[in-house]
């Protein structure tokens, strides 16, 4: 048997797991990088955010009311309410500038300072105000007692000093990004997005704005996979389609490998005549790390170790192009942008039709879950072929269901892997 021929037909068949853990094995993070917060949501933290200061530094109202002495109105009830003299008003964003003295209050609204000597504040609906018109000053009735520290946030109430606030490989969302701009990070050190060139190969494929030609396709896959690079967290760079030249390709790739994190191909990684990856794994100066998994659909996604740079060779047919992406690219970008769980959570569902397909690997089925009174249902979405592109838009997971056996019945638990 030539080795050719060996690379295509006495390949060693390797458990998804397996594939995964050879790949991580050199995965690398990214380059730090210093971006606006403004830009900065959906990047992962390349450093500790530590507190420098505590939140809340001064103690702060939680309520629009009244600032007092919590003693003062220990009797207050509303058929015996008890009477204060309002001395200062207290607007968010000023200083007090008074004291509390016991018989005094100050009008204080959300957020603001509370004034020293005041051990509560009482809320404004259990008051009424005696002010007479064009006075600074005046009187307020406060009918109902309540105890110290009332409505009032401590320094330090939310976080203290020296708080670890976020950890490296946090992703930045909303929250995330409030408690940055809380501690003045104009400018956050983050990973810097993994670019990952993507190739189609074959000589079927038209560009996308070509016509149609009798026996010829317009290239889906390197946009379907762009957009997948895009929401892991990857910045995706869209290559030249390549020909079924085993030259071509080669030089192609090597010219690309140092400019990017990662290389996905899309295509030639079966057995026919011209699948031009195998070709270039025989005869490349690099690792080739797998050539098969066990796995439907995409048995025969390869990956290899090329200048110090994954290349990760998918399937060509969309469905199980778009497996082999959420499986093996999806966990790598992640990991690479500093992610610390890379891999999708698993859930059970209940499965919503009979799926009668069994298997001598295990499937990974494009699902659309449902929740129907109160169960997560799924179920594929539409036809489960690794062929069929259209049914991609409706898959919010990949249904696991494990090898052997004549398929599976309705109503039975199956285990999914949420898409997001």
């Amino acid at each position: 048997m030539s080795s050719d021929t060996k690379l295509k037909f006495g390949r060693k068949v390797i458990s998804v797991e397996e594939a995964r853990s050879l790949l991580f094995e050199y995965v690398k993070h990214t380059p730090i990088e210093s971006v606006p917060l403004s830009s900065a949501f959906g990047r992962r933290l390349a450093v500790d955010i530590v507190a420098d200061h505590p939140v809340p530094h001064f103690r702060r109202s939680g309520v629009d009311g009244y600032a007092l002495c919590s003693k003062d109105i220990e009797q207050a009830t509303p058929e015996a309410p008890v009477v204060l003299r309002v001395i200062e008003r207290i607007p968010s964003g000023t200083v007090p500038q008074l004291t509390i003295q016991s018989g005094m209050a100050a009008r204080i609204m959300t957020g603001a300072p509370v004034p020293d000597g005041a051990d509560a504040v009482v809320m404004l609906e259990m008051t009424d105000s005696l002010q007479d018109a064009g006075t600074s000053t005046y009187n307020v009735s406060i009918k109902k007692n309540i105890p110290a520290a009332s409505n009032i946030t401590p320094i330090a109430g939310e976080i203290g000093l020296g708080d670890i606030l976020l950890k490296q490989g946090t992703q930045i969302g909303p929250g995330e990004a409030a408690i940055l701009a809380t501690f003045g990070y104009s400018y956050v050190s983050v990973y810097r997005q993994p670019r990952v060139a993507i190739f189609s190969t074959g000589s079927e494929l038209l560009n996308v704005a070509e016509p149609l030609q009798p026996g010829r396709i317009r290239n889906s896959n390197s946009y379907m996979l762009a957009a997948q690079v895009e929401a892991a967290g990857g910045s995706a760079v869209i290559m030249q389609v390549l020909s079924d030249d085993v030259a071509e390709v080669e030089a192609a790739l090597q010219e690309t490998f140092s400019k990017v994190d990662l290389v996905l191909t899309s295509g030639g990684v079966s057995v026919g005549d011209y699948d031009v990856l195998v070709d270039v794994f025989e005869r490349f100066e690099g690792k080739l790390l797998f050539n098969k998994v066990a796995m439907r659909p995409g048995t025969p996604t390869s990956a290899a170790l090329w200048n110090n740079r994954l290349l990760l060779a998918l399937s060509g047919n969309p469905g199980a192009s778009f497996v082999g992406f959420e499986l093996f690219a999806k966990p790598l970008i992640k990991a690479m942008a500093g992610c610390h769980s890379p891999y999708p959570v698993a859930i059970t569902a209940q499965l919503d039709v009979d799926y009668d397909k069994g298997s001598a690997y295990p499937r990974y089925v494009r699902g659309t879950t449902n929740v129907v009174n109160g169960c997560l249902k799924v179920k594929p979405s539409g036809i489960d072929k690794s062929s069929i592109m259209v049914s991609i838009k409706d898959a919010d997971c990949l249904i696991y269901l494990p090898a052997g056996g004549k398929g599976f019945i309705r109503d039975e638990r199956v285990i999914i892997y949420p898409i997001q």
